[in-house]
């Protein structure tokens, strides 16, 4: 079962879902691929406390605080070609960007495998923890973010990182 909690945040509310035991969602209000990773129902849970961690996570982030993903468990649910792409993810740093062809080097994979990376970058189903937010097109333009692109910019400046 899939417990769920609300999360009012500068961008809007946020679905945090839970296992129990792992967080294994975060969702911005109206995101592409919404709930995607949950095969069941969802269901509110708000005192469950991985949810009440991610919720004190999110709180020191939106103060701008640096917390550490580490710091939750995290339990996204996708392929393993998924998962080694969300693994990179949680290695960029508060404030840093990188490319989807950056992110293809460093699995070792050829540098046509950037759109494959993309689609995998772009169902992260544990938004703004796993910073998917951070990843930027070859030209470092703001593209493809399952939030919006509105929602990409803020966070980028919320962590003062330079894009552009």
């Amino acid at each position: 079962m899939a417990y769920t909690m609300q999360y009012p945040s500068p961008l809007g509310p946020l679905t945090l879902a839970c296992d129990g035991q792992n967080l294994t969602g975060l969702w911005l209000k109206d995101q592409k691929y919404f709930g995607g990773s949950h095969p069941e129902e969802l269901t509110p849970g708000g005192d469950s406390p991985v949810l009440l961690a991610a919720r004190d996570w999110l709180d020191r982030y939106f103060s701008g605080a640096r917390p550490s993903p580490r710091e939750l468990p995290l339990a996204p649910q996708g392929s393993p070609f998924r998962q080694e792409v969300w693994k990179l993810l949680l290695e960029i740093p508060w404030g840093a960007v990188t490319t989807y062809r950056e992110l293809a080097r460093r699995l070792g994979r050829q540098p046509f495998s950037a759109q494959a990376v993309g689609g995998a970058v772009g169902h992260n189903p544990i938004s703004i923890i796993i910073p998917c937010h951070r990843v930027v097109g070859a030209n470092r333009s703001l593209t493809g973010y399952a939030g919006g692109l509105e929602a990409k910019e803020w966070l980028l400046r919320h962590e003062g990182a330079a894009w552009q």
